[in-house]
């Protein structure tokens, strides 16, 4: 049995009954939880390979939150810097092989895979950052977002946490995503893999996206498929006071099969005229 395996039915016991933080053992499993995360062995979801979709790891989630109800405020000095919080900052990023420029935080409870950089952002507890991923200058990744390798968030991005209810999906970018300046991803919503969203693109669970590409709107919500090359738009709606004017998403293109990633994404960039 893992570590793991003998600490979930501990955390899952405590979350039900918070009076047994005072035991030593449950306190243990879920510290010793937050630290796996911290060190990259556990992650709030995961894919398999040949997965269709993502599976919610609710219990890692309720240790984050007993976290906090274990941890007290306290104060942190960081060279010319004061924090007064419940969570520590990361360590150990030189030997983890990733670059935090300050003022840049990382929450510990955070993994970030080799070769990540986080420019003055900020990576919230749970969350996990990709390899060679660029965390852009103000921009957020909230708690327990999933961003998966060689995503550029870009400036002013926010990735929104979806910590609460512990079942809950996270936010999820996956492999090869290109995020353009202050677009928002939050409440669980997917992108899928390649995928280039433009600058100040919303989504949202309940954001329309419009695939726009073939003969007729197709519309869904709370996913992009891959390789989308995505806009902000909007569609008429009529409410009791006339027709206004609704943000939406639009699918203008795909990010086309026959070049790479960096390639792919000029091309996207130049082809569709998408703002970043």
């Amino acid at each position: 049995m893992s570590t793991s395996d003998a600490d979930r039915p501990l955390v899952e016991a405590a979350f039900r009954d918070r009076a047994l933080l005072k035991d030593a053992a449950h306190e243990a499993a879920v510290l010793a939880t937050v630290e796996a995360l911290d060190k990259g062995r556990l992650r709030v979801a995961s894919k398999a390979d040949d997965a269709a979709e993502w599976e919610v790891h609710a219990w890692v989630k309720e240790a984050i939150l007993l976290y906090f109800a274990l941890r007290a405020m306290e104060k942190i000095e960081i060279g010319p810097f004061e924090f007064h919080d419940k969570i520590p900052l990361k360590k150990g990023l030189d030997a983890a092989s990733v670059r935090v420029v300050p003022p840049g935080v990382v929450r510990y409870g955070a993994f970030l895979e080799p070769g990540a950089i986080v420019m003055p952002g900020y990576v919230n507890i749970g969350a996990r950052v990709g390899a060679r991923s660029m965390v852009d200058t103000w921009a957020t990744v909230g708690s327990c977002a999933q961003i998966g390798s060689d995503v550029h968030l870009a400036g002013g991005v926010g990735i929104g946490g979806v910590l609460e209810p512990p079942g809950a999906r996270p936010v999820i970018i996956e492999d090869g995503v290109f995020v353009g300046s202050r677009a928002i991803v939050v409440e669980g919503v997917v992108v899928e893999r390649e995928s280039v969203i433009g600058a100040g693109v919303v989504l949202t669970a309940s954001t329309v996206v419009i695939d726009v590409t073939g003969g007729a709107p197709v519309e869904t919500r709370g996913r992009i498929p891959a390789r989308s090359v995505v806009i902000p738009g909007t569609r008429m709606k009529r409410f009791p006071a006339g027709e206004f004017g609704v943000p939406c998403a639009l699918i203008i293109g795909q990010r086309s099969a026959s070049t790479d990633r960096k390639v792919s994404l000029n091309a996207a960039l130049r082809d569709f005229g998408v703002p970043v």
